[in-house]
């Protein structure tokens, strides 16, 4: 190596330059100027940015004021000697409720430099207490439909000129949709959002200043059955929060003259029967125009034949404010290819794999009826196959009124699909007449990961469409059978890796207040949250309590969720050892290492079976260890050393029951192996033989993986920590089955539930089990991200404050690169092999530094820029470590080459 190791300069040295640092991307609460935020002290954050390399805070200062321009604040930080940008505490006085916010920052940084003061930004309070609510729950008070039909909820209210602000404040048992003057409010679909309703109800918060005018005004909702009363979970089991359907409308008028008027849901509104005759999530919807009731949100609209509503006194203290993004629409599809089956179906395909709904054009005699059946794949003859949806029937039957050209859209249910089947048509089916569209809760998309292999794009492809598609206001095991729920299991095994493709931070911090919510006095954690199905609890699943929180602190740097959750993780860990006898987890019922490889005709052992015990007694070690950390950030010492002091008798425990002297586990399983090492049961001087075992495991099923969904998300992370990522690699690049592009090489578009949902001879796996959008096995994006490209964070610096780029060039591939937006900005690594040299590209946001990690072989020369490594004064090289070089970098964008 030509490469002097020596200090060339110091890294955070002040500069000399002309260029000024800027501030943007303000956030509260990760959203951008929030509607409705309930927290009583919410967080800010910005960015930094400037051309220069190596750009740091130094300090900053935060004004709050309750007007634009306001001079005197409500709260100003003063300047405050920090480098902390993201997730500053308001820390000024009580905070109102529905009043507006408005914020600025200003910087300084290591170079003497002041940013000057942001641009604008603002939040509005929501309804803090029950008191705020002056609205009353109502519902029809005629006697529903038992096919029960969506109702609708109107009423009419006078507004003064000089309108400054409306905000409507809306939420219901069961779904709504508004309409005010004629037109939707908001943009935000299956609404308030799946919660345990029962203790956490969410409202949402709307600006509908626009919508309103001075005069006669009209408001009203639809309603429709949802989570809340209609069927979910198993059994055909409805009602299970309610049999009502309710709402709770707020309306709060501000004028320019000080003035305020408010209109609530009570007794003077009216309601009726619609178009949309019957709804439910598994089924589908039946929208009959015939029965439309035009213009039933407008001021004019005559409501005499409407009948009259009653109050209802449910409790308004379980009313929260929304914390993660909604469900909106996304991705259209457009012109899918028209199909006519082996069958004579006539059939779309939309080429993708979705979850949502289609829009449909027609124009067609009154009454006729238009049927559109939901699939996610055909069979081997070629032919609409529905069989592993079970009882859900996933149809949408619209019923013509007649005349002009008719559009149809559901409003409450959603259908995980790539086909549709039309019947009722007359005539041919013209492409441009359905829409595919997709609906996700709006996560910003932070993540890119891409390589010089087509089938690893496309694996990368599916991964994203598991989580968009299963990420619909909580994380689903699966969009389109009887089922949809939230399985802690699949939610925990992905985490990580749905850190690094959406802004999850919202969408899992929500949650996790249900996993709360729904966790039993002893602890148990369930096996679904919301919790639908029943008691139960499982290692690998339950353990969702301690993996996701740490998770979210590794990926955002985000300490509250650690407080918010840490009596959830450990109520869990106490639950463990009251089910433990001596240390040891050997009780109670367990998924195990779920969908674990088994051939259909096992006459020699190949068959992966693991230990169900020996998983939990390992996860039992892993929430421990999740607590003890948590514990540490939080500065509780006494329970971080009560919990380590556990954890070292958890491990003798496992020692004694599982492991031979010689370092032989009683399951020889890939499973076993791989989370005996990932959660350090092991001690040092056996881990090496354990790791060799493991390859051996692998090479005696000639490169194919045999883990389920516990065992295949740290399978690659341990070849890699223990210098096997050739074999790693040979596992991602497997292309028959069991293996990750396996599915991909069937065409598949998102992640599949099952390594052989489709066999090689094209026919189905057990169709009681066999989705085809499953995010679980999808888990492998964490390792193509966090190793491949190398893209990590430490502990020291979390939410990449202070990341970690350690890239895996070779392996069967020329070249890989990832992209995430992280709280400080964007953090890059691509890399690019050619026959005698490696390129490797890193950009650094603003306000962090990184540990990069350079391959450097032998005789090698590293050059930066076009300049040799050692030259480069803004780079400190830090030592050798593994046949890397280890250098410390600021922010900036670096280009280094490494000849061979």
């Amino acid at each position: 190596m030509r490469i002097a190791l020596v200090l060339p300069a110091l890294l955070f040295c002040t500069l000399s330059t002309f260029s000024q640092v800027s501030v943007s991307h303000l956030l509260t609460e990760n959203l951008t100027d929030p509607l409705c935020i309930d927290t009583k002290e919410p967080r800010f954050s910005w960015r930094l940015s400037s051309p220069d390399r190596i750009e740091l805070q130094t300090a900053y200062e935060i004004r709050v004021t309750d007007r634009p321009e306001g001079k005197a604040p409500v709260w100003s930080s003063g300047k405050v000697t920090s480098d902390q940008s993201v997730f500053v505490v308001y820390a000024g006085q009580t905070l109102q409720p529905g009043k507006k916010y408005f914020w600025q920052v200003r910087v300084w940084d290591n170079k003497g430099h002041s940013s000057g003061w942001s641009k604008t930004a603002w939040w509005q309070m929501g309804l803090l207490t029950p008191g705020d609510w002056k609205a009353q729950w109502i519902q029809p008070a005629v006697k529903e439909d038992p096919s029960q039909p969506s109702p609708l909820l109107r009423t009419t209210f006078m507004a003064k000129s000089g309108i400054a602000s409306a905000t409507a404040y809306i939420t219901a048992h069961g779904l709504y949709e508004a309409q005010m003057n004629g037109q939707r409010v908001g943009d935000a679909y299956l609404t308030p959002g799946w919660t345990s309703y029962n203790k956490r109800l969410q409202y949402q918060a709307y600006d509908v200043t626009d919508l309103v005018h001075a005069g006669k005004n009209a408001v009203g909702a639809m309603l429709g059955s949802g989570w809340y009363r209609g069927t979910i979970g198993f059994e055909g089991q409805h009602n299970f929060y309610g049999s009502d359907l309710s709402l709770l409308f707020q309306l709060i008028i501000r004028y320019t003259n000080g003035h305020t008027d408010t209109i609530v849901s009570d007794a003077g509104w009216k309601s009726a029967i619609g178009e949309v005759r019957h709804s439910e999530i598994y089924d589908g919807e039946t929208i009959d125009h015939r029965q439309e009731q035009k213009g039933w949100s407008l001021p004019g609209y005559d409501d005499a034949r409407w009948s009259g509503v009653q109050t209802a006194g449910f409790t308004k203290d379980n009313l929260i404010a929304t914390y993660n993004e909604p469900v909106k629409k996304q991705e259209s599809f457009h012109k899918g290819k028209v199909l006519t089956t082996p069958k004579g179906e006539k059939v779309i395909d939309f080429g993708q794999n979705l979850t949502g709904w289609v829009i449909m054009k027609i124009k067609g005699s009154a009454g006729d009826s238009i049927r559109l059946s939901h699939a996610e794949v055909l069979d081997k003859a070629g032919n609409f196959y529905t069989e592993n949806l079970r009882k859900a029937k996933a149809e949408d039957v619209f019923i013509l009124k007649g005349g002009e050209e008719e559009v149809f859209e559901p409003h409450f249910t959603f259908h995980g699909f790539r086909y549709i089947r039309i019947e009722g048509l007359n005539g041919q089916v013209n492409p441009d007449d359905y829409t595919a569209v997709a609906l996700y809760s709006a996560m910003p998309k932070t993540g890119e990961f891409t390589s010089a292999n087509s089938l690893v794009n496309q694996l990368q492809h599916n991964i994203q469409w598991g989580q968009q598609g299963n990420f619909v206001d909580v994380p689903t095991d699966c969009p389109q059978r009887d089922e949809r729920l939230g399985w802690t299991g699949d939610a925990q095994v992905f985490s990580r890796t749905a850190t690094f493709n959406r802004g999850v931070d919202n969408f899992f911090a929500k949650w996790l207040k249900d996993v709360a919510a729904d966790q039993k006095p002893n602890g148990a954690v369930p096996f679904v949250i919301p919790n639908v199905i029943g008691d139960g609890a499982s290692a690998g699943w339950a353990d969702v309590a301690t993996i996701i929180p740490w998770n979210l602190y590794l990926a955002y740097g985000d300490r509250r969720v650690l407080e918010d959750q840490y009596p959830s993780m450990k109520a869990w860990v106490e639950y463990i050892r009251g089910q433990a006898k001596n240390d040891l987890w050997n009780t109670g019922f367990h998924f195990g290492d779920w969908l674990f490889y088994r051939p259909f005709d096992d006459n020699d052992g190949r068959s992966a079976v693991t230990d169900k015990y020996l998983i939990a007694q390992c996860f039992y070690a892993q929430s421990t260890q999740l607590l003890i950390n948590a514990a540490m950030v939080l500065g509780k010492k006494e329970d971080a050393d009560a919990y380590t002091a556990l954890l070292k008798r958890i491990k003798d425990a496992f020692l004694r029951e599982y492991m031979t002297p010689e370092g032989r586990l009683v399951s020889g399983t890939q499973t076993a192996y791989v989370l005996a090492l990932q959660f350090d049961m092991l001690p040092e001087a056996l881990r090496k033989q354990a790791a060799e075992r493991l390859v051996k495991n692998i090479e005696d099923y000639n490169y194919h993986l045999t883990t389920g969904f516990l065992g295949t998300p740290y399978l690659c992370h341990v070849l890699s920590r223990y210098n096997f990522t050739a074999v790693a690699y040979k596992l991602l690049l497997q292309e028959s089955y069991p293996s990750w592009l396996y599915p991909v090489k069937m065409g598949a578009t998102t992640i599949w539930e099952r390594w052989d949902g489709i066999r090689p001879d094209s026919t189905f796996q057990t169709p009681g089990m066999n989705s085809f959008n499953h995010y679980s096995y999808g888990a492998i994006g964490d390792w193509m991200y966090r190793v491949v490209a190398g893209i990590d964070t430490y502990e020291d610096g979390p939410g990449y404050h202070h990341s970690r780029i350690s890239p895996h060039p070779g392996g069967g591939l020329m070249a890989a690169a990832a992209d995430l937006e992280t709280g400080y900005g964007r953090l890059s690594s691509h890399w690019q092999l050619t026959e005698d040299s490696l390129t490797i590209d890193i950009t650094i946001p603003a306000n962090t530094t990184s540990t990069v990690y350079i391959p450097a072989p032998q005789g090698g020369l590293i050059m930066e820029g076009g300049r040799n490594l050692n030259t480069v004064k803004e780079i400190r090289i830090e030592g050798v470590e593994k046949g890397y070089l280890l250098v410390r970098l600021g922010s900036g964008e670096y280009h280094f080459s490494l000849s061979q």
